[in-house]
């Protein structure tokens, strides 16, 4: 187990989209109980502005090097928010990866569908995970309970945030990391190995969900810590 030795000790942890900060805890009792100052940026899913201006807030208020850390949207979300000066590398956990000018949904053109996952998006362009498909799409290895309480806590987003180009990708001048969730009903899994290895990410798999935040905060944390090790030495 990686300890902490290193010199980047702050980690801050983006969720997703029908998501909150919530499903981190795992990954945040894990870090801290390692000695790292963690913290989570709540997301209002209601801009790609928005949601990078909710993360840079959190990293001015960092106090050194710092590895920011995403999940799903959040990727998107990081790619962008990246590019402050106090970040030292870029984790990525089932997560988007668009590059310069790129906007999400353009991540998915020529990948095969996912039609487990299914989005009900209300007249005001909010969309949220469909109920009934909720499990078998976003939390599949999750126990009932957990699932349920993702479900019924969910946050809609903003379709549009998914139409926003990121404007410079910070992995181009980041080191990265990413977890590959197999079992991912989310996004296809070539997809996101396509990203990963576009963005030169050193890559992890692990057999879980989309929510493999939530399910498997072990190994994500310790990618994390990873990240954490060796992102100021730009080894990966």
């Amino acid at each position: 187990m990686t300890t902490i030795d290193q010199e980047v000790r702050n980690v801050v942890l983006v969720h997703g989209a029908f998501a909150d900060g919530a499903g981190w805890r795992g990954v945040y009792d894990d870090l801290t109980a390692r000695g790292f100052r963690v913290t989570i940026v709540q997301n209002p899913l209601t801009s790609f502005e928005d949601d990078v201006a909710a993360t840079t807030r959190v990293l001015d208020k960092q106090d050194g090097p710092t590895i920011l850390v995403g999940h799903s949207w959040g990727g998107t979300v990081v790619t962008e928010a990246g590019n402050h000066p106090s970040v030292a590398g870029l984790v990525y956990v089932a997560a988007l990866i668009p590059d310069s000018g790129q906007n999400s949904g353009e991540q998915y053109e020529g990948f095969a569908a996912t039609p487990e996952f299914v989005i009900d998006v209300g007249d005001d362009g909010f969309g949220f995970l469909n109920p009934d498909k909720f499990k078998v799409a976003f939390a599949g290895d999750a126990s009932d309970a957990d699932a349920a309480f993702l479900r019924d806590s969910q946050v809609p987003v903003n379709m549009a945030v998914f139409g926003a180009p990121v404007t410079h990708a910070a992995w181009h001048d980041k080191p990265s990391w990413a977890v590959v969730a197999i079992g991912d009903n989310a996004f296809d899994q070539a997809m996101v190995e396509h990203m990963a290895t576009r963005a030169g990410a050193e890559i992890t798999h692990v057999e879980a969900s989309h929510a493999v935040f939530l399910t498997q905060p072990g190994v994500v944390s310790e990618v994390i810590a990873t990240a954490a090790q060796n992102a100021l030495a730009g080894v990966r």
